[in-house]
């Protein structure tokens, strides 16, 4: 089958064929025509698979007939982060490129004004972040009673992301009689749940499996500790003959520090995370484009955004928390019908996160070992290897602890003395006080001294009585 037996107009045919293709992907083939007969459509795919041309191509035709009006987009994008919105708006300025269609990105990170003035010129097509969108919304800055279409990309991206409650806020003030698209790579029950609420007599395209695996993907693990990661990840960025890579690692801090230390060991690297404002993430992006950089380190915020080609290696140097994260980080690699690696990081902490990655995606890792054993394998850090407590032997079984003779004192004759220390004059000892009187022994009369200080000044008992002296 062929771009051409699907449905559509001769100039949208010319941008695809100058983009380079000519054949459609699975989902573009089933869902571009259901499309176009204006049908619902809930279409489960994985990433990489050609998804967002399934719904641009055919929303291009389909809003080349009709008007806009200042502050009321016909149709609605929405997607879960800035850098998915902005590889849709790639792509509509790829295929629309011979149509008169106005679009408007609506995402945060940058100036509202001049988002507020496309606006109000009047768009074809809004490609929003439902932050912002309701943002405005709220400021009364847009109308959505003409949005006609309505696509929610990534919807089990917006779950995690927490923004089901805006979804439905901003369904609920669109038009009822509309096109509705729903995509995800998979079906949570909370996923199905809007679908049956929001959707009218949707038509079910499943391409793959929910998070089934990339036959041209190679995916690795390699049990590491802690401190090797970072010496286990330089050794493969030199040796597994890698072109561009991505490195996804769970907090923002360690993709901050990582990226430091990849620079600082000669590689060309650079960092995208959520604490970049939008210029700075978007400077990076092109910068691994063009080939400026060859490895990018980046939070989560970025594995359903990216979408570059040639990526050779995806490394997770921390197993993702959740397993859906894990296809999409791997979906950067082996995109189109090219070969890539994948090569997950796991310590021992992590063995519950592999075990659910390994549980949805129905297969077991391989695991990959290192030239020479895990770096930093060795490291005086690491505890020793204890047998389990139940093949100890008893406490009562084991061999009693030596006791240690005690030491004898040498003689006072026999100890050497420095000559400095003999020259030195001793200190002068310490007066030797009298033994106190036992209890049902006589005390002695109060103003009788029975012995006098050895040295003046040191006695602070009462005064004897024959000592007294009266003034005069």
């Amino acid at each position: 089958m062929k771009f051409a037996d699907l449905g559509l107009s001769d100039e949208l045919l010319q941008s695809v064929t100058d983009a380079g293709y000519d054949t459609p992907t699975a989902i573009q083939a089933q869902a571009i025509p259901s499309v176009l007969m204006m049908r619902d459509i809930i279409g489960i795919a994985q990433t990489g698979t050609g998804k967002t041309a399934s719904f641009v191509l055919p929303m291009i035709d389909i809003l080349a007939h009709g008007r806009r009006r200042a502050l009321m987009p016909r149709s609605l994008i929405l997607e879960p982060t800035r850098e998915l919105a902005a590889q849709v708006a790639e792509n509509f300025e790829k295929y629309g490129k011979n149509h008169d269609l106005k679009m408007a990105l609506l995402i945060g990170g940058v100036q509202m004004g001049d988002q507020v003035k496309a606006l109000s010129d009047g768009v074809d097509v809004l490609i929003a972040t439902p932050g912002r969108l309701m943002d405005l919304f709220e400021r009364g800055k847009i109308l959505l009673t003409g949005c006609e279409l309505l696509v929610i990309d990534e919807a089990d991206r917006m779950l995690d992301m927490g923004f089901i409650p805006d979804i439905e806020t901003i369904c609920s003030r669109l038009p009822t009689t509309r096109q509705t698209l729903l995509f995800s790579a998979t079906m949570p029950p909370v996923i199905k749940k809007l679908a049956d609420k929001f959707l009218s007599n949707p038509k079910y395209i499943e391409v793959a499996r929910p998070a089934s695996n990339n036959s041209n993907i190679a995916q690795h693990k390699i049990h590491v500790s802690t401190r090797g990661k970072r010496e286990a990840l330089r050794h493969l960025l030199r040796t597994d003959n890698v072109g561009t890579a991505i490195i996804f690692a769970n907090r923002k801090t360690t993709v901050r520090e990582l990226a430091k230390s990849l620079q600082q060991s000669g590689f060309s690297a650079g960092e995208i995370h959520g604490d970049m404002d939008q210029n700075a993430r978007n400077a990076e992006l092109q910068k691994f484009k063009d080939g400026v950089i060859s490895i990018l380190v980046a939070s989560d915020v970025a594995a359903r955004g990216l979408d570059v080609k040639g990526v050779s290696h995806v490394f997770n140097y921390d197993t993702p928390w959740h397993p859906d994260d894990y296809v999409h980080r791997i979906g950067r690699t082996g995109r189109a019908g090219a070969t890539g690696r994948a090569f997950t990081f796991v310590t021992s902490e992590d063995a519950e996160a592999i075990a659910n990655v390994e549980k949805l995606t129905g297969m077991k890792i391989p695991v990959f070992t290192l030239e020479g054993g895990e770096p930093e394998a060795a490291a005086p850090a690491e505890k020793r290897e204890q047998a389990p407590r139940a093949e100890r032997a008893p406490r009562g079984e084991r061999a009693p602890r030596r006791e240690r003779a005690p030491k004898a004192a040498a003689p006072v004759d026999e100890i050497e003395v420095s000559p400095e220390l003999a020259e030195t004059p001793a200190r002068e000892a310490a007066p030797v006080r009298a033994p106190r009187a036992r209890r049902d022994e006589p005390r002695p009369p109060k103003d009788v001294l029975t012995e006098l200080p050895s040295q003046p000044g040191e006695w602070n008992g009462p005064v004897p009585g024959f000592l007294s002296v009266s003034a005069l």
